[in-house]
């Protein structure tokens, strides 16, 4: 149990109202002076948060080098999770996940991972020349998505990868699916390899009951942690978790090699907040949104063609564990591609979910949602399906492919490039990204050669309406390639 009265503590939002007592006269930035200066925002935002919109000074500590009231946060935080150390992470969890590669791999080193991880970690390896060894992940044949990372195939990656430095695992995925993380984190420390978990969303691991094993409970070495996706912190605004004997300062420094030497108060000062509430009220807080969850699922599953997946898909494997606050649902057997549930809620019921892809959709439970709004969506769901489903005939149905890859990212990323039409590209090697965002997981990445089957995916995304990006050609139409591959 944590030392509530200790967690009551919040140092940077109390340092932040102490600046804005004292009446302080501005001549430094941010050259709006407290809200003064842009009438417009301050009356979008209020006169409070541009008050302490604020640069850093000695009342309120730095960033880059925490002395004081950061520092104190810091290790607040550090005890909330049970870890060694907490980074404040206001680059969003991107930057962590590349900071926790880049700490523990240099040039020409190699990591293992799952491919279909974050676009943070292959720009990672784009920024650091690390090697990637991708372990592809299983898929669920009726869902189509993209599963956890099997023992068996952690271990054929270590024994053929001995010299690897770390093993990065996915954990939850955006579905909701754990990996026997405490299993994968033993193996791997037992072949002298780090194990860094990207938890973008599994903040509420760490303080909910009956959750899975969070990264630091199976002694995994680094987490980056979204508070801002469950958490209840402002968009952006993470945690870098350490959790062995990595030094804090060279880890610091590999932060600031990317992070923003102006760091958002507003930012930190919701971490710092956040972490108070999660301390002190999580457990409630998870409890009601487990509850939520749960019923929105049992309702939508009597809705005949739909399906809120959940505990019934652990294999004890490839799905270990189950992350019941996702509500993640499968549409295809309505003839609807989630992308196309996604934009009919938003678009005709004023419903914005997080994200829909090929075959499901996915909404975000917290413990800001009420009974009156899940009604809403489990009505609306209902009404879709009686007047928009279809014969699935001829819908794609898997969400993964697994990758060629020929060169490695940096290689590709850097190397001279031709741009040419995207459905004359079969064949060459990819010199960018293609992927559908959210989530954010590339279809195609830097280094992996083009087939027909995934210029076939690209143009189905395209027309079921989901929002590709990573191309330098902006309509998609044009894709970057190694201009070595023309002739191959």
């Amino acid at each position: 149990m944590k030392n509530k009265e200790y967690h009551s503590k919040a140092p940077i939002y109390e340092a932040l109202e102490a600046y804005r007592k004292a009446r302080v006269v501005p001549f430094d930035v941010p050259g709006h002076k407290q809200g003064r200066g842009n009438a417009m925002l301050r009356e979008f935002l209020g006169e409070q948060c541009l008050s302490v919109d604020v640069n850093s000074m000695k009342p309120l500590d730095n960033l880059c080098h925490p002395v004081s009231v950061i520092k104190e946060a810091e290790e607040l935080a550090a005890d909330a999770f049970g870890a060694k150390h907490a980074f404040f992470m206001i680059n969003g969890t991107s930057s962590a996940v590349q900071a926790m590669v880049m700490s523990v791999c240099k040039k020409g080193e190699k990591i293992i991972m799952p491919r279909n991880v974050h676009r943070s970690a292959i720009n990672a390896l784009i920024i650091s020349g690390a090697i990637p060894v991708y372990i592809n992940p299983g898929t669920n044949k009726k869902l189509g998505i993209p599963l956890g990372m099997s023992i068996d195939d952690v271990k054929r990656a270590i024994k053929e990868n001995p010299d690897a430095k770390a093993v990065l695992v996915n954990n939850p995925t955006y579905y909701g699916i754990c990996s026997n993380l405490k299993e994968i984190t033993k193996i791997a420390h037992e072949n002298g390899m780090y194990v860094l978990v990207d938890e973008a969303h599994g903040t509420h691991f760490y303080f909910g009951e009956n959750m899975p094993v969070s990264a630091v409970e199976a002694g995994a070495d680094m987490a980056a942690i979204s508070m801002h996706k469950t958490g209840g912190s402002l968009t952006q605004s993470s945690f870098l978790l350490l959790n062995c004997d990595l030094n804090v300062g060279y880890v610091r420094q590999i932060i600031n090699l990317t992070q923003t030497t102006s760091a958002s108060y507003l930012l930190m000062s919701s971490l710092d907040l956040a972490r108070r509430d999660l301390v002190l009220h999580g457990n409630e807080i998870f409890h009601k949104v487990v509850d939520i969850a749960e019923y929105a699922r049992s309702e939508i599953n009597k809705i005949d063609g739909y399906y809120a997946f959940s505990k019934e898909l652990i294999d004890g494997d490839a799905v270990y564990d189950f992350d019941v606050t996702k509500l993640s649902i499968f549409t295809r057997d309505i003839g609807l591609a989630g992308i196309e549930v996604y934009d009919l809620l938003r678009d005709e019921y004023g419903i914005q979910i997080e994200f829909g892809d090929i075959a499901n959709i996915l909404a975000i439970i917290s413990v800001g949602d009420r009974s009156l709004a899940i009604e809403r969506l489990i009505s609306s769901l209902s009404e879709i399906k009686r007047l928009h489903s279809r014969d699935k005939a001829g819908m794609f149905d898997h969400e993964y492919i697994n990758p060629e890859v020929i060169l490695t990212p940096q290689e590709a990323f850097y190397s001279e490039k031709l741009s040419m039409p995207m459905n004359e590209s079969q064949g060459k090697i990819c010199a960018e990204f293609v992927m559908c965002y959210p989530p954010g997981i590339p279809i195609l990445a830097p280094g992996e050669k083009i087939t027909q089957e995934i210029l076939d995916y690209i143009s189905y995304a395209k027309e079921k309406g989901c929002f590709l990006t990573g191309t330098a050609d902006p309509k998609i139409e044009n894709i970057n390639i190694v201009i070595n591959s023309v002739n191959s």
